[in-house]
């Protein structure tokens, strides 16, 4: 299948790709479609609009359950058909309506379905129903999360939506179990995960000649440098308390996670230098966590930290450096430091021009975040 210069392809043991038939410029739009179905997180929630994601103040709220939020009525019109699965589980559930974004995700899949049944615009070049489900390489761990979300799908979607077969809903719990794999960790992780999400092996020229493992997991620079073992040992250490930590934001307080955050850095930082990825992992987290109790200037203090060697990992005009100049910018602006904000949000542009395209709605959105400043 072919659109606008680009061909999905298959590839022998990897699955599907898409590649491009001619030479595009930098920055030059590849392919644009609307999201097939998209949901905010609870913390993006009250401060973008939950139709168009537009991030702004002032929006109005949902008059009835009080926790969907718009730009105005046109944008609340068009989100209806979708919010109404939620609206009344949202008033007759209180503070108990906590299904997860993946339960909320496939609630709206599952509606856009039986709404419109054909080919839509977001199915260009692959339809829903075509995604890959790989039931059976789902280990034990991933098929009761699956049980456990069909049950949420029941209990909180049950009187609003009419529901497939058990099968069906195993399959497209599975087509949606998936994730990016971020380009800053080391070799074996990343395939670790690649494994685990897509089922492969990647052999590019970067994961064959693991050139930039070295820089990624850098240790100090001592008189006395740590053994090989030392650093295995860490490495060790470090992929365990990000498991540990990805569990405990299950359960765990936000001063409980950012102590995690704290002592693992402390110890990490006894062989590893700052610019390790195993650290800057945690400086991230802490600075979420920072993020979500309102605590600007230590989210500051860990964001710079973590631009310069974010900017040495990443790819030119990567997304996560951007999101991260992003961070620091509405951070300066918070603290009335306006000229650093504006540097921050400028470098932020820069990239995303490139990356999403200059017509792009974030494009305008922090374009009249610098303009009003």
């Amino acid at each position: 299948m072919r659109a606008g210069g680009l061909e999905r392809f298959c590839s022998p043991g990897k699955g599907r790709g898409l590649r491009a038939l001619r030479r595009f410029q930098l920055g030059e739009l590849l392919l644009s479609c609307p999201a097939y179905a998209a949901v905010l997180t609870v913390a993006e929630r009250g401060n973008h609009c939950d139709h168009c994601f537009a991030r702004r103040e002032g929006l109005s709220k949902c008059g009835r359950c009080k926790q969907a939020f718009y730009c105005d009525v046109d944008c609340q019109r068009e989100d209806w058909p979708l919010h109404k699965l939620e609206c009344a589980p949202m008033v007759v559930f209180g503070e108990n309506w906590n299904p997860s974004e993946t339960v909320r995700l496939t609630a709206r899949i599952l509606a856009k379905q039986k709404l419109h049944p054909e080919r839509t615009p977001s199915e260009t070049l692959l339809a829903v129903k075509e995604f890959e489900s790989h039931l059976d390489k789902l280990d034990n761990e991933k098929r009761d999360l699956i049980q456990s979300d069909i049950a949420a799908l029941h209990h909180f979607y049950s009187k609003h939506l009419d529901f497939p077969d058990q099968a069906s809903l195993v399959a497209l719990f599975a087509q949606v179990f998936t994730s990016y794999i971020d380009l800053l960790y080391p070799t074996e992780d990343r395939n670790d995960r690649l494994r685990d999400s897509y089922f492969f092996t990647c052999q590019c020229q970067e994961c064959t000649s693991r050139d930039k493992d070295k820089a990624k997991v850098e240790v100090r620079k001592l008189s006395d440098p740590p053994q090989p073992e030392s650093v295995r040992d860490m490495v060790r250490y470090a992929r365990a308390v990000i498991e540990e930590f990805r569990r405990a934001k299950h359960y765990k307080s936000p001063s409980e996670l950012l102590e995690i955050c704290e002592l693992s850095q402390e110890k990490m930082g006894e062989v590893f230098a700052d610019s390790n990825v195993y650290v800057l992992h945690m400086m991230y987290q802490a600075m979420g966590v920072c993020l979500y109790l309102q605590d600007r200037e230590g989210a500051l203090r860990y964001g710079q930290k973590i631009i310069k060697p974010y900017s040495k990992h990443y790819p030119l005009y990567s997304l996560n450096v951007a999101s991260m100049w992003l961070k620091l910018g509405r951070l300066y602006m918070g603290l009335e430091n306006r000229a650093a904000g504006e540097r921050a949000l400028r470098k932020a542009l820069a990239i995303m021009e490139v990356a999403h395209g200059k017509d792009h709605p974030y494009i305008s959105e922090i374009r009249q975040e610098i303009g009003s400043q």
